[in-house]
């Protein structure tokens, strides 16, 4: 038996894939990757893919960057783990919080480190609900967050996330949390309406909302400066300086999901820099690593820290905390991987490398099966439809998009389906010649697609 043979045996009788269609996995078991080489992965069976979508969203400096294995392997050998517990601490941690502190947007200087998004969520949670037990507020704990918003698959943070598919059966939302309308211009924007009009629509139903509710009992806002996950979404035109000048008059938390959007990926170093967003919270990992190792961190304000030290010295200590909260090896390879962005000026880069995405993308658009083009940056997402001129889906929900995303793989690219809206991210050291070759890619998917649709008689 070959290894190849072995590990789909092991995998299928022994792996339980995290968001799979397990039923549909033991049908056609696992693509084994073996190894990465900068932009691209090659399977065990030496076929190589380009990698449009950066792993999750997450690999900005690409699959085999040997600084990041270097500073992984020093810190190995110094210290390969300590706790941060009562009053612990190691070198690389400190000087990971003092950097974001810099980097970070206005007044949010102090971090607390996690091993996931969906921990640093959680723990966004806790710090809100904590912190305005200790102002007194005990009622201020209800969430408001969008549809399609994504912010984790844990309880909490499952909960925040607006997709039903992350709620359903397992009884979620577990949280106080109410869901606004995704702002969606191209789904959600009425006939005749601008989006400044449509954004000024969503910030009356989030009055609305807020009133209904009663400010008293909101503790904060929630939402990523542009919706990835949930169909590649970007904040239409007066969005969000209408949220946050509501939130500012109710006394509610902005919390900025920058977990995808952080560290370079739309031409700044944080979504808030480039939506104009003066965050309370911040929440950052993936490319905060590249995902080399896991980590999060949670970004606060002067004001919240302050209450978090005051409540604490009232209590005898903030009681939250993981066994690998600031692990020396995670936050040792985040320096080395923001160091890296910084002095190859990647930001940079990926602004004017995003806007020939955008670009690339936009051609698309005449296509008969392209409803949208959309995105910002170095993400882009393209949504198909069965009629481009009432915008009409397909009925098969996500069959589309799901044969666009097991055909590229034919043409050696790996893009990832949200439904039929097809998700763009390559790593922020792509070149112009991998643009090329993912947009000559997908070209050639869009058509076989075309194709497969007529023959299926699905539109």
């Amino acid at each position: 038996m070959s290894l190849s043979n072995s590990l789909v045996e092991k995998d299928l009788s022994s792996y339980i894939h995290p968001y799979t269609n397990l039923a549909r996995h033991q049908e056609v078991g696992p693509l084994v990757i073996g190894r990465g080489d900068g932009v691209r992965i090659i399977d065990d069976q030496g076929r190589s893919y380009i990698e449009a979508m950066s792993g999750l969203w997450s690999v900005a400096l690409g699959f085999s960057e040997q600084r990041l294995v270097d500073a992984a392997v020093r810190q190995f050998k110094v210290l390969p783990y300590y706790h941060n517990f009562s009053h612990k601490g190691h070198a690389p941690a400190i000087e990971l919080a003092a950097k974001l502190a810099e980097l970070a947007p206005g007044h949010l200087n102090h971090v607390h480190f996690t091993n996931s998004g969906s921990e640093a969520n959680d723990t966004v949670l806790k710090m809100v609900w904590y912190i305005n037990n200790a102002l007194g507020r005990p009622k201020k704990k209800t969430f408001l967050a969008r549809q399609l918003g994504y912010h984790g698959a844990t309880v909490g943070s499952g909960s925040l996330t607006g997709l039903p598919a992350s709620h359903r059966d397992f009884d979620l939302p577990a949280i106080p949390v109410r869901h606004l309308t995704c702002p969606d211009f191209y789904r959600f924007g009425l006939p005749g309406e601008t989006e400044p009009e449509f954004s000024a629509r969503l910030a009356q139903e989030l009055e609305s909302t807020i009133l209904a509710e009663g400010p008293e009992t909101i503790g904060a806002f929630i939402g990523e400066p542009l919706i990835a996950a949930g169909g590649v979404i970007p904040a239409p035109e007066g969005y969000w300086a209408a949220v946050q000048e509501l939130c500012r008059r109710y006394d509610i938390l902005v919390v900025v999901d920058e977990i995808i959007t952080g560290f370079g990926r739309l031409g700044t170093m944080f979504g808030s820099d480039y939506y104009g967003i003066k965050p309370d919270i911040m929440v950052l990992s993936k490319q905060l690593t590249s995902s080399y190792q896991p980590l999060a961190a949670v970004v606060v304000s002067d004001a919240i820290n302050d209450i978090l030290v005051r409540h604490s010295g009232s209590l005898g200590s903030f009681v939250h905390g993981f066994t690998t909260t600031g692990h020396p090896v995670a936050t040792a390879v985040a320096l080395e991987n923001i160091k890296i962005i910084e002095e190859r000026g990647l930001v940079e880069k990926a602004g004017s490398l995003g806007s020939l995405l955008q670009q690339g993308l936009a051609k698309f658009a005449s296509h008969p099966l392209v409803g949208n083009v959309r995105g910002a940056g170095l993400i882009g997402g393209i949504e198909l439809v069965a009629d481009k001129q009432t915008k009409r889906s397909f009925e098969q929900r996500g069959a589309v998009g799901s044969y666009i995303f097991r055909r590229a793989h034919d043409h050696g690219l790996i893009v990832r389906a949200i439904y039929d809206t097809i998700a763009f991210c390559p790593p922020l050291i792509t070149t112009e010649d991998d643009l090329s070759d993912i947009l000559e890619a997908f070209g050639k998917t869009l058509e076989d697609a075309a194709s497969w649709v007529k023959a299926e008689a699905l539109s």
